[in-house]
């Protein structure tokens, strides 16, 4: 897996992909999209607006994938677990921001699976996706949580335990997770440099 962006002359991104990718990074969004949960559409006859100023979750998720997607607002790894004012802190931020944001990463999750649905395959079954400036956010976003979730399963952390996970040999069943992780890293990587030229 090789694929990398291009600028697009008037602005976007275009990346040639094969066969075999288009089914990985498909797959691999609808996966993304089944661990965000359904989303909370408003009912036929409901305000849009109720939904709008719904309160979430107070609590953290349980899944270690979630909690990265969806971290503490407040505290960090050297606070006090037990600081009653920043569990406080963090659950009200948390009830009035987390639908908001599961929300928009099921819209760049189903983004991903719509440009590549939408494709006409070449005769040997790849295709060149093109990008306009709000498919490049919501691919951006949705690469980004794709590794988030990859690198949580993985538990990918400093760099000495990163190196040996590139190093894995090809019988370690965690294997074809790094590699994807690696490629959607260098599509991720790709898809800004061409958005900064």
């Amino acid at each position: 897996m090789s694929s990398h962006f291009e600028p697009l002359p008037g602005g976007g991104a275009a990346v040639a992909l094969d066969e075999v990718e288009i089914s990985i990074l498909r797959s691999l969004a609808v996966q993304l999209l089944e661990l965000l949960g359904p989303g909370d559409e408003p009912a036929q006859g409901e305000d849009p607006l109720a939904a709008l100023f719904a309160e979430g979750p107070s609590e953290p998720p349980s899944d270690p994938a979630l909690a990265r997607l969806f971290p503490e607002a407040y505290g960090g790894p050297d606070d006090d677990p037990e600081d009653r004012e920043l569990l406080a802190a963090s659950a009200e931020f948390r009830r009035f921001t987390e639908n908001d944001l599961r929300s928009r990463k099921r819209d760049d999750a189903l983004a991903v699976v719509r440009t590549l649905d939408g494709l006409t395959p070449a005769g040997d079954g790849g295709a060149v996706l093109e990008l306009g400036g709000d498919d490049c956010r919501h691919w951006l976003g949705a690469l980004n949580d794709l590794r988030l979730t990859i690198g949580t399963r993985l538990d990918v952390g400093d760099e000495d335990e990163n190196s040996r996970l590139y190093r894995l040999p090809d019988s370690d069943p965690r294997k074809p997770m790094v590699m994807a992780y690696l490629w959607l890293g260098a599509l991720q990587e790709t898809l800004v440099e061409t958005l900064l030229r």
